[in-house]
């Protein structure tokens, strides 16, 4: 067990607690990163196969760092875990049931200069000057609106005369992209979670292949990506969540810090510990 020669008391306590939930509280330069992988190798050296471990985090770059860092502590011929971003994750179960959600295996998925644009177009067929209502905006306040499990129908206008016209657009917009094949990022997440909350059987199927869920950066979770891990993990319970309560980079599209505040209710009994060492 080598691996764990380099771990400091509390982060070795954190890797070594392999069932049952767990909070990691860990501020910038603790070493979080580094504990969560060092759970994960330690995971498989126990027996269990990579194929059940998930961890998911916000980035690419992150992804990235993880496997490289999760691959340089495992032989040669064991298998790297699935370690993604949520949207990359969304990709796999939507490919996975396309049918279920009712798009192509390969269906396009539209970066944000690609919504705008159809924006654009919708305004356009609903008599909205584009000049007068910036796209972006309204594409903002329907990114935000689905980032909160709002659709189309249930999205609710208030005083601001922006979510009026962001309703009349939402719709044909939708109607847009689908026509087109589409998904945007935004989809990635509202339509994993609708799949798994609506759809008992697929649910069950990914709680029975990803038995241990570990989540990066829990405290820059929206609503959905929240609720997804919620799903995730709610037979087993075997989730690892690691965490800076008092660092949130992603309020602006939705990060809700409840979510970390939460955890111990969400899911009882769930240990909590803190990295305290700054290295």
């Amino acid at each position: 067990m080598d691996y764990l020669e380099d771990l400091n008391e509390r982060q070795k306590e954190a890797v070594l607690h392999t069932e049952g939930p767990l909070l990691v509280v860990a501020g910038a330069g603790t070493g979080k990163t580094k504990t969560l992988t060092h759970r994960v190798v330690h995971l498989i050296k126990g027996g269990v196969s990579p194929r059940e471990i998930l961890a998911i985090t916000f980035t690419n770059k992150a992804a990235n760092e993880m496997r490289e860092r999760v691959a340089t502590m495992l032989d040669a011929e064991d298998e790297v875990p699935m370690m993604c971003t949520f949207h990359a994750l969304g990709v796999r179960i939507i490919r996975e049931h396309h049918r279920t959600v009712g798009v192509n295996r390969y269906f396009a998925i539209l970066d944000s200069q690609d919504r705008t644009s159809l924006i654009k177009e919708a305004m356009k067929i609903e008599g909205i000057d584009p000049k007068e209502w910036e796209p972006r905006k309204i594409g903002s306040v329907i990114s935000r609106a689905k980032a909160n499990e709002e659709t189309s129908e249930s999205f609710k206008v208030n005083q601001n005369p922006l979510t009026v016209i962001a309703k009349m657009v939402w719709q044909r917009y939708e109607a847009l992209k689908r026509a087109q094949g589409g998904l945007d990022f935004d989809d990635l997440l509202l339509e994993t979670y609708l799949l798994l909350k609506n759809h008992p059987d697929i649910l069950a199927s990914y709680q029975g292949r990803w038995r241990y869920v570990h989540v990066d950066e829990y405290q820059d979770t929206n609503t959905i990506q929240y609720q997804i891990v919620r799903l995730l993990a709610a037979d087993h319970q075997n989730i690892c969540a690691v965490g800076d309560g008092d660092q949130n980079i992603y309020s602006w599209r939705g990060a809700d810090m409840r979510n970390i505040l939460n955890f111990e209710k969400d899911f009882p009994g769930a240990k909590v510990v803190l990295l305290e060492t700054n290295y």
